[in-house]
């Protein structure tokens, strides 16, 4: 079940939609003014991941030009 970012067209606030059923209607409406003029963003999501106990990202823990 995906959460969609919008933003408002008339205050520019980004808020987020869960939508539990991409065929149902949805009303969107801005939590700041209340409009209901909002357009779909573009919006990444994270997500992360372990391996025997370490975390994936690269470079956790190292530094610049040091030398092992």
């Amino acid at each position: 079940m995906p959460i969609y970012e919008y933003i408002c067209e008339d205050c520019n606030t980004k808020y987020e939609k869960f939508i539990k059923n991409r065929l149902a209607e949805v009303v969107l409406v801005c939590p700041i003014c209340g409009s209901q003029r909002a357009k779909k963003i573009f919006s990444l999501f994270g997500s992360s991941s372990t391996t025997s106990g370490s975390s994936s990202q690269s470079g956790a823990g190292e530094s610049c030009g040091s030398s092992a």
